[in-house]
């Protein structure tokens, strides 16, 4: 039997519904086993240490302009009065929306039963960690005396001092470290089965010690099992409303203040979409890159990409609603300031902003309409990376336009950042990238139990045929797919 026609075969038995199948190229679960697991067992490859040497390079400014900052103290940046919010504000916006993605693809997708989740969500959850310790480096670097950064949590100490639980900066407090334990525990749940599979596999004293703890004992029995999907279920029924709250709460930083532009309730649904809009392009800027070095194009393929296209498309249309909604609001509110704050961001001095903001998430994602453009490698991962750009910028339009130009004219001022300011945020892509560097390196890429249960051999049925499963692949002749369609 040809190999076009034997992965026919295969394809059609995974195929109940007309659809692709999530995993292509004929592969068994020994395939999926080798082909993931390989990566963490062979030598490193030369491409790795030239990247990681790269992002060592971002980590390594990142604390030089850190402890230029410690020494001279936040006058270095490029704040001033009004604009008392700069880079330190955008940027943590940022880095927690693009950590939403991973929660999301494990939590929500896992709840609704997409499965076509299962080979991309290991990644977008280590994504989802490693942006959100990014976006707690600027809080954590703007209090000024960071070594009092632990007031901020509700420690009973001798001077009886608590923080200002009605400041939407200590629920943001508790909503992001609350979201980062609970995707790092999830994440860590998920990894069990596969860092056992890697103890199996070990041929070194020290890696079969390492895995065995990390592992906790798994050994493959039924009650393992049964154990592990619970948990996996709770963390997961625990993890979705995190996803919807943490941004939320982010959004209240600015929609309780008075300042116009920022004080509507339209903020909290606006910055969760955005948030998921920003995660989703990057996890395809990383998964377009991670599936091609890696020659895994069989497990994450084409049509894991423009499913997430799609989801880029439909969020970018609700934010560019969004964003028409809010002229509209400041219109029908009758309030001059609401309608000045609008109207500034659009032809005032920071009007450049704004139409790259536009420019990004409104009308770029649109092209996304067609198919032949959102199952184009290249076109999705330029689409990727103007999303990110145009997300960063919604923040700074956010942030900056309604703050430059107050209720006092005599204050008004044109805030520009300075190199501390954008290097430091540059830095943070040196930590980002460092941290997923070592998690392409020591850990397997994709959830390989998760991937075999929804290959076609994870079938009860699939072996019935010839008892062994190998005349399924070689005698069985099912109808091409879209005849079953």
């Amino acid at each position: 039997m040809s190999t076009d026609n034997r992965e026919k075969t295969l394809s059609g038995t995974a195929d109940f519904h007309g659809e692709e199948p999530l995993v292509k190229g004929n592969l068994t679960f020994h395939d999926i086993t080798d082909i993931v697991s390989a990566h963490t067992e062979k030598k490193t490859p030369l491409a790795w240490w030239g990247a990681f040497s790269l992002a060592n390079a971002g980590l390594l400014l990142l604390v030089v302009m850190i402890a230029y900052l410690f020494w001279n103290g936040t006058g270095v940046w490029g704040l001033n009065n009004p604009v008392g919010w700069g880079y330190a504000i955008v940027n943590f916006v940022f880095w927690v929306g693009i950590g939403h993605a991973g929660t999301l693809i494990s939590a929500i997708l896992f709840l609704f039963r997409q499965q076509w989740r299962t080979a991309i969500n290991r990644s977008a959850e280590a994504m989802t960690i490693f942006a959100v310790m990014c976006a707690l480096v600027f809080p954590t670097i703007h209090v000024g005396r960071v070594w009092a950064i632990y007031w901020t949590l509700p420690l009973p100490n001798q001077m009886g001092m608590w923080p200002q639980f009605k400041s939407p900066l200590l629920w943001d407090v508790f909503a992001v470290s609350v979201y980062f334990t609970v995707s790092l525990v999830f994440w860590y749940v998920g990894l069990i089965p596969d860092i056992a599979t890697l103890r199996d596999r070990a041929t070194t004293k020290v890696r079969r010690m390492v895995t065995g703890i990390l592992s906790m004992g798994w050994t493959g029995a039924n009650r393992h099992w049964r154990n592990y999907e619970k948990a996996y279920l709770l963390l997961a029924a625990l993890a979705t409303p995190l996803v919807l709250s943490v941004h939320s709460v982010v959004s209240f930083d600015f929609a309780v203040s008075i300042v116009p532009g920022w004080h509507t309730t339209i903020f909290p649904p606006y910055f969760v979409a955005g948030a998921i809009f920003s995660g989703f392009a990057m996890v395809v800027t990383l998964l377009v890159i991670a599936r091609k070095i890696y020659g895994i194009e069989n497990i994450i393929t084409i049509n894991h990409l423009e499913k997430m296209n799609i989801i880029i498309l439909l969020t970018g249309t609700m934010v560019g609603f969004a964003y028409i909604t809010e002229f509209f609001i400041a219109w029908y509110s009758g309030v001059q300031y609401e309608q000045y704050a609008f109207l500034n961001r659009a032809f005032g001095p920071y009007a450049w902003a704004y139409w790259i903001m536009m420019s990004c998430n409104l009308f770029f994602p649109q092209f996304f309409w067609f198919k032949k453009l959102r199952r184009s490698i290249p076109f999705m991962f330029v689409v990727s990376i103007t999303t990110n750009i145009g997300m960063w910028f919604e923040r700074f339009v956010i942030t900056v336009t309604s703050l430059h130009r107050d209720y006092l004219p005599s204050s008004w001022d044109y805030y520009t950042p300075t190199f501390v300011d954008v290097l430091t945020f540059v830095g943070t892509f040196g930590l980002f990238f460092t941290l997923f560097l070592l998690f392409l390196r020591f850990i397997p890429m994709v959830a390989i139990s998760e991937v075999k249960g929804v290959m076609p051999e994870a079938d009860p049925h699939f072996y019935d045929h010839e008892g062994d499963g190998h005349g399924a692949a070689h005698d069985v002749v099912v109808p091409d797919s879209k005849h079953n369609a």
